[in-house]
């Protein structure tokens, strides 16, 4: 598959991008490697490579869910300016 000039200029237009004259072929080269390179890749006999669902396709070790703290809440309440029935009491900031 090759994509022309005109190709590279009614896209650019459809998707309401400016390309300068002088960058066209540039362009147009680059895509056209692109293409190329998607042709060859497709050329590869996967006939005989397992899909891969997962790239680690393993469990996952998990630790343990133990608690490794305690309770501090009197001692958390006791740093705050301002606390009643175990909440901390803020200035009001909305009118």
């Amino acid at each position: 598959m090759s994509i022309s000039r005109d190709d590279v200029v009614k896209v650019a237009h459809l998707a309401r991008i400016g390309i300068d004259e002088q960058d066209i072929p540039v362009i147009t080269d680059r895509l056209n490697r692109i293409l190329a390179l998607v042709d060859t890749m497709q050329q590869q006999d996967t006939s005989n490579i397992e899909p891969l669902g997962n790239p680690h396709d393993a469990s996952a070790r998990l630790r343990s869910d133990e608690v490794t703290a305690g309770n501090e809440r009197e001692q958390l309440m006791a740093n705050a300016p301002l606390a009643e029935n175990g909440l901390f009491l803020v200035p009001r900031v909305i009118e």
